[in-house]
């Protein structure tokens, strides 16, 4: 906080004017601003068409009429979650024209499809690697066998195996995982992968980038992958080229493209380093300075990760190699997968269960996860989560908890990042808190950890958010672990959050403004696209 507050000091206010002038101007007249112009272009001729329809209003009017129905008819029974066909529907049934003209055009799915398909041959490629442990699945259904059902359907339909052999440091702060990561990559010999959704230019890139120019020079293969959204106002358009330049591999995932299309939604919201295939870490931390408070963005940043050790990081390697292949053509992936992992000095002492989950397969694995936790709770889950914007399906499953008697308690950010979000999350307190569910809000600042925990036993860490984006619109990961001791320190970490937190009750919500409260139900009825 003091070096924040230093170079605050250092900077004049005419400075702070003229950097504001430049980030605007960089915006509009860069290739962030001829995005947005030709999408705006794309959106002007659909309302041009509509115009010139109206003029044959009578014909029109009938033909998309019906047209509007058949469309309905359609969204209904096209298998998926009710609340993408709601949030279609509305513009449909009440600007029937437009919104049918905006659906075919929006929903035109090539994009997807071909990079589905890429996906599919790089996993089919992979899979051989990916094998179910015969001995640690009988070991977990003597010890639990629902969570052996669990494990067996993140492996049949995710394909990812539960692990042993595994060990897990769990980091209650961006800086706590920075100083570690910084300690391991020096250590690389062979391969670093990284896999970002956001990297921005600061003390903690810098730091990194240097490292990993070094360990180029050293001979380290170095393969760096970042999200396409990160074009838009965070790094200019030719970063890669320059990472390129100091010998690092680098790529942009599902770069922004000036065209209205639901690929555009199906971002890389994971967060995975692997380093030689025996390191690897994942959690909600990004590569900002804001991440670990070496800047401050809406108070204090409160965020987690873990580091994985063992046979458990050849998920992470797999998840990895699975985006990057998209556009590339077949490798050797056996010197990636196929690592000697020495056996933990002590054994191990439970399961590690990494997962990735895709929104092109309709298979909801992060989801289907949380809700796994909550039914099958006896004592407590405990959740941190930045956005709360769910489905009916995860309402049930958090308030059939808490009504059962299961302390269900989730902890948001006080100070949000997205005042839009914050509205629209705020609209499910109350059927929550009736319901018995306990929602207590991050007073220091924003909370952006992805943490669940139940029961001393079970515990999620990774990149998946409660909102419809995470978890049906974006490449997420994750990490489940059962019975491994540093579950401890993730509820002893919740609950010392906890302390600096304040309770949401029913009467707290009667002081929102009236105007939130409204702009939060009229925004619920496009939820799923927020």
């Amino acid at each position: 906080m003091g070096k924040v507050q230093e170079i605050r000091e250092s900077e004049t206010g005419q400075q702070i004017v003229e950097k504001g002038k430049k980030g605007i101007v960089h915006v509009v007249f860069g290739r962030t601003g001829i995005i947005f112009l030709l999408l705006l272009i794309q959106i002007g001729i659909l309302f041009v068409v509509f115009g010139k329809l109206k003029e044959y209003s009578v014909y029109a009017y009938g033909i998309f009429g019906i047209l509007s129905a058949i469309t309905v008819i359609v969204i209904i029974n096209r298998p998926g979650n009710p609340g993408f066909k709601l949030a279609w529907m509305v513009p449909i049934t009440l600007i029937p024209v437009f919104g049918v003209l905006m659906y075919i055009f929006v929903e035109t799915q090539l994009g997807v499809r071909i990079m589905n398909k890429k996906i599919c041959d790089t996993s089919r490629k992979i899979r051989k690697y990916q094998v179910q442990d015969p001995q640690v699945e009988d070991s977990l259904n003597q010890e639990d066998r629902q969570m052996g059902n669990l494990s067996r359907y993140v492996y049949t339909k995710g394909g990812f195996p539960t692990y042993q052999n595994s060990t897990v440091k769990y980091f209650p702060l961006g800086e706590d995982k920075f100083k570690t990561l910084v300690k391991e990559l020096e250590k690389a010999e062979k391969f670093i992968f990284m896999e970002y959704f956001i990297v921005a230019e600061g003390h903690m890139w810098n730091t990194i980038r240097e490292i990993l120019e070094r360990k180029v020079k050293e001979g380290v293969e170095v393969r760096f992958m970042y999200d396409g959204t990160c074009t838009i106002a965070l790094l200019p358009h030719n970063y890669p080229d320059k990472l390129r330049a100091a010998g690092i591999q680098c790529k942009v995932f599902n770069p922004i493209k000036p065209a209205l299309s639901t690929s555009q939604n199906n971002r890389d919201h994971r967060k995975i380093v692997v380093i030689d295939g025996h390191t690897a870490f994942t959690g909600g931390i990004n590569l900002a300075d804001e991440y670990i408070n070496e800047k401050e963005r809406f108070g204090h940043w409160k965020d987690t990760a873990v580091m994985i050790k063992g046979e458990a990081v050849r998920s992470f390697t797999w998840m990895f190699l699975q985006l990057w292949d998209i556009d590339a053509k077949e490798e050797e992936y056996g010197k990636y997968l196929d690592v000697n992992q020495p056996v933990i000095s002590g054994g191990a002492d439970g399961y590690v269960m990494p997962y990735g989950d895709s929104p092109l397969d309709k298979e909801n694995v992060g989801e289907l996860v949380y809700m796994d936790i909550l039914n099958t709770a006896r004592d407590y889950v405990h959740i941190m989560t930045p956005y709360l914007i769910i489905d009916n399906e995860m309402i049930t499953a958090l308030t059939y908890a808490a009504k059962r008697g299961v302390d269900v308690t989730i902890i948001m950010p006080d100070i949000p990042d997205k005042p839009y979000a914050f509205a629209l999350a705020k609209t499910y307190y109350p059927e929550l808190i009736r319901a018995g569910v306990k929602i207590y809000q991050y007073v220091p600042g924003f909370v952006h950890a992805k943490v669940f925990t139940s029961d001393n036993t079970k515990a999620v860490v990774g990149t998946i958010n409660m909102d419809y984006r995470s978890l049906y619109l974006h490449f997420e990961c994750a990490a489940m672990m059962y019975k491994i001791k540093e579950i401890d320190k993730i509820e002893e970490d919740f609950q010392e959050t906890l302390k600096q937190c304040r309770e949401i009750t029913l009467e707290t919500l009667k002081s929102e403004k009236l105007w939130t409260k409204f702009y939060g139900r009229f925004l619920r009825l496009f939820a799923p696209l927020m």
